[in-house]
C-alpha cells in the first residue's frame, strides 16, 4: 500500500495514510475553543489534542492520552477509561477494623478538593455596576487640586435622562 502523502510503500495505512504522516495529521488538528480532556478535565488549550477514541474524537490532555493508549485491553466506555486511569486510592476507607491512633479524629479527606473545578459556575458574574471607565482627561466639574489628586477615585456621575 502508498501512503496519499508522502507516497511510502507501507503494510498498514491509516485514513489512506501511514503511521508517520497520521500521527502528524492528528497533532495538526486543533481542538475546539472551550474543550476539556474528556478523563480529567484538563482545559488548557496547549495541553490538549484530538485523539481518536471509540470511534469518535475526543479531547485529551497528552498525559491521559498517552495513559489511554498503553491499556490492554482498551474499556469500551468512556466511563470505564476514567475508572482505570484514576489514581485516587482513598475512594475506600482502609483502616477498617485497625484503631485509629491519630491524635486528631476527623477525616482528612472530606470531599474532593478539586470539585467543581474548570466548571465555569464558580466565575463570578459581572454586572455593568462594577465597570470602571478611565479616562485621559480630567474631569470637567470637580477640577483636581494637585497632582496627587488626580488618582483618586470619584463618584460616577449619573447620566442625564
Amino acid at each position: 500500500m502508498k501512503c496519499e502523502v508522502c507516497n511510502a510503500t507501507v503494510n498498514e495505512l491509516r485514513r489512506g495514510r501511514c503511521w508517520g504522516c497520521y500521527s502528524r495529521w492528528v497533532d495538526a488538528r486543533p481542538v475546539g475553543i472551550g474543550a476539556r480532556c474528556c478523563i480529567c478535565g484538563e482545559r488548557r488549550r496547549d495541553s490538549l489534542r484530538g485523539v481518536e477514541l471509540l470511534g469518535g474524537w475526543m479531547p485529551m490532555c497528552y498525559t491521559c492520552s498517552g495513559r489511554t493508549m498503553r491499556l490492554d485491553p482498551l474499556p469500551q466506555t468512556l466511563g470505564d477509561i476514567r475508572r482505570e486511569l484514576d489514581r485516587e486510592r482513598r475512594h475506600d476507607e482502609r483502616r477498617v477494623g485497625k484503631p485509629d491512633t491519630r491524635v486528631f479524629q476527623y477525616d482528612r479527606r472530606n470531599g474532593d478538593r478539586r470539585d467543581g473545578r474548570g466548571t465555569g459556575d464558580d466565575w463570578m458574574v459581572i454586572d455593568d455596576e462594577m465597570i470602571v471607565e478611565m479616562s485621559l482627561d480630567a474631569p470637567r466639574s470637580t477640577e483636581p487640586t494637585s497632582e496627587a489628586d488626580m488618582t483618586t477615585i470619584r463618584e460616577l456621575p449619573l447620566p442625564h435622562r
